[in-house]
């Protein structure tokens, strides 16, 4: 009988419904399948969709609105525009991802992205520096839900995130230039981390433990009332390290909430990270017993109106704090930090007949007080150091940001254009406005084919470390001048019945790019400028099989990405090693298999190589070029709506590699953890 219903039924196909009596769930008897937004541009898809939207539902039964699902709005613009719409390709981590990742930290989830560069110095993500196309730690901007969090000292402590993994519902990967959407610190890309909260009362525990003594345990409330959305969560995550001096233990808690109604939607989130850790030679092989401890408090709130003029202000606070030691537990090479980070910003948006409009602008102040980066002070003006005895701040700086922009989209049936600039002029380098201009467009011949390209600039400030920053083993330039860089980027995409595949070229040329450098064996880094050009190519495909074959099977999807770059350096500098610029991924593939096990129990294979330029110090002072390294891992879980369990073994040929310097990264490690959720 299952075989006859199977081959007689029919299936009705549609994009859009309604909750009238004559609509379709009301007259029809038969199975109805919502198909417009397949399960691959899921994977792919990078807006602020309405089935994502927590609270949506209550508003859509609110104001009697009928809801499109392939409505996906995009983030990735300063113009509200569609999925369909958009004339960018732009990389997502799914929440489905997520869950099959089964990893611990959130720098793990973007080593799924062929196109991002993780470069870890300890293990289980303790001080990580992330990239895009090439370029450095420092020029992409990273947001948490849209709120800039880059750290004006160095991106080094960017990624220190005060979200754990079970918090996110997605993150957006930006490869491109995109100072006019996301601000000056977007040189390269960005990457946006999209927070999770439920329309929901309910509680989840969270316990995990494994290899090296690690240790691990969370939990997260969410609350829901008419109006209200709130969720608040806390992890903590401690190891005796994998290798000798990287021992670690790192905190974070992270509360946001949402007051929505047809007029308004208001959204405010605040968090704290905190993590101390040995750093064994990760700034110098000359000093294995280094030591770090750092903090950062995040506060921001946002809303949007409806009306003609939609307006979106924000509000944002950021301090972060700093402690390292050169020699562990001596005051050799130590220093302290404390960098604030205010911004305000608002932007207006309206639609007419020749399209939809977008303009704003955003002030960000940036300041440090420390015992090493900034501008001297007079002895009666240093800051005693919080919870230090007899150690106070003896530097200080502060710069301001100002930025104002104007977009327009045009948007046709199977054509959309959008252009606009960004007016910037920051106090640290002049009192004249510099303009960086972008233009995207892209042609949809059927609904199944994209194709787009893109033209853009974009420029980036010298951070506070690299101005200033001195020691034994690096010396700063204050005559270092803003980045700047032109980006060129084409491609297209095919996406139908659960097959996708998309190809991207991007040329990159940029001036006054900042690197350290040893000019002889026996010198220090010394930070300095060089113009670059650099070209990428990326490819990236999956094959979702329930979709293709219209049935449950036993191998559930196949994805697989794989990222080329080249970059020549165009000056007379005679330079014996490069620290960041020029030890870029020259290729990055990856590839994931997820499958069926035994009943409800589901298997994901990963499998990454990778192959970077450059090379790094040894102790006799020679430099060894680094080795292409391939990784194994296999995730084996299984989830059930009140919990779950998983089994995590990474590194199973327990290789040997390195991803900075000398420093060797964890061979064989096996996680495993279990959750518990309750409804309230």
């Amino acid at each position: 009988m299952l075989q006859t219903q199977q081959k007689n039924h029919q299936v009705v196909f549609f994009k859009h419904f309604t909750r009238k009596s004559y609509a379709a769930f009301n007259s029809l008897k038969r199975e109805v399948r919502i198909c417009t937004l397949a399960a691959c541009m899921l994977t792919y898809a990078y807006g602020e969709s309405k089935t994502y939207e927590p609270g949506m539902l209550r508003h859509a039964e609110a104001d009697r609105e009928d809801i499109t699902l392939d409505a996906a709005e995009v983030t990735g613009t300063r113009v509200p525009i569609t999925f369909a719409e958009t004339a960018q390709s732009i990389s997502v981590i799914t929440r489905e991802d997520i869950e099959r990742a089964k990893v611990q930290t959130v720098n793990d989830l973007l080593k799924l992205c062929a196109g991002v560069d993780v470069r870890q110095r300890g293990n289980f993500g303790v001080q990580t520096d992330v990239s895009i196309g090439g370029g450095t730690f420092d020029q992409i901007a990273i947001l948490l839900n849209g709120i800039n969090i880059n750290n004006p000292q160095t991106g080094h402590l960017t990624a220190d995130f005060p979200v754990s993994v079970s918090d996110i519902e997605r993150i957006e990967i930006y490869d491109g230039t995109s100072a006019r959407i996301f601000g000056s610190q977007a040189l390269n890309g960005a990457i946006n981390i999209i927070t999770r909260i439920q329309n929901a009362d309910n509680a989840e525990a969270r316990l995990n433990g494994g290899s090296y003594g690690t240790l691990g345990a969370g939990g997260s409330l969410n609350l829901a009332s008419q109006h209200y959305l709130n969720r608040i969560s806390a992890d903590y995550l401690r190891s005796d390290g994998a290798t000798n001096n990287s021992a670690f233990s790192k905190a974070h808690a992270f509360y946001q909430g949402q007051y929505i109604t047809p007029e308004l939607k208001l959204s405010w989130q605040g968090g704290l990270s905190s993590q101390r850790y040995d750093a064994n030679t990760f700034y110098s092989a000359t000093y294995p017993n280094q030591w770090e401890a750092g903090s950062r408090w995040t506060a921001s709130v946002k809303a949007v109106t409806n009306g003609r003029i939609h307006l979106a202000p924000s509000l944002s606070w950021i301090r972060s704090y700093d402690h390292f030691q050169l020699i562990k537990d001596t005051h050799t090479g130590e220093n302290f930090h404390r960098n604030d980070v205010y911004t305000f910003g608002i932007t207006a948006y309206t639609e007419w007949s020749l399209g939809r409009t977008a303009f704003g602008g955003e002030l960000r102040s940036e300041s440090i007080l420390s015992s090493n980066l900034g501008r001297p002070l007079q002895e009666d003006q240093y800051v005693k150091v919080e919870n230090q005895d007899e150690i106070y701040y003896t530097h200080r700086d502060n710069r301001t940001n100002i930025s104002y922009f104007l977009e327009h989209a045009l948007l046709l049936k199977n054509f959309s254009l959008t252009a606009g600039v960004m007016a910037n002029r920051n106090t640290a380098v002049n009192e004249r406005f510099s303009f960086y201009p972008g233009v995207e467009t892209s042609y949809r011949p059927n609904s199944h084919v994209k194709l787009f390209a893109s033209w853009g600039m974009s420029m980036r400030l010298p951070t506070f470390t690299d101005l200033y920053y001195k020691s034994p083993t690096q010396e700063g330039n204050v005559g270092l001048k803003p980045e700047k860089t032109m980006t060129v980027k084409a491609g297209g995409e095919y996406n139908h019945n659960g097959f996708f595949f998309g190809l991207n070229g991007i040329y990159r040329h940029g001036s006054n790019m900042i690197d350290w450098v040893m000019r002889e064996p026996n010198d220090i880094y010394h930070s300095t400028q060089f113009t670059l050009d650099g070209f990428e190519l990326s490819a990236r495909t999956s094959l979702n099989f329930p979709q293709l074959m219209q049935c449950r099977t036993f191998i559930d999807r196949i994805k697989a990405e794989y990222t080329y770059i080249h970059q020549s350096r165009n000056d007379d500098q005679v330079v014996y090693k490069s620290n960041y610029a020029l030890e870029y991924l020259r290729h990055k593939a990856t590839f994931d298999l997820d499958h069926r096990v035994i009943g409800p129990i589901e298997a994901t294979w990963q499998v990454s190589w990778q192959e970077r330029m450059g090379g790094y110090v040894q102790t006799d002072g020679t430099v060894k070029s680094y080795s292409p390294y391939a990784l194994l891992n296999l995730k084996l879980r299984y989830d059930a709506p009140r919990y779950g369990l998983y089994l995590s073994l990474e590194n199973l040929t327990n290789h040997t590699y390195y991803d900075y310097g000398s420093i060797p990264q964890p061979g064989f490690t096996l996680m495993a953890g279990c959750r518990v959720s309750l409804n309230l």
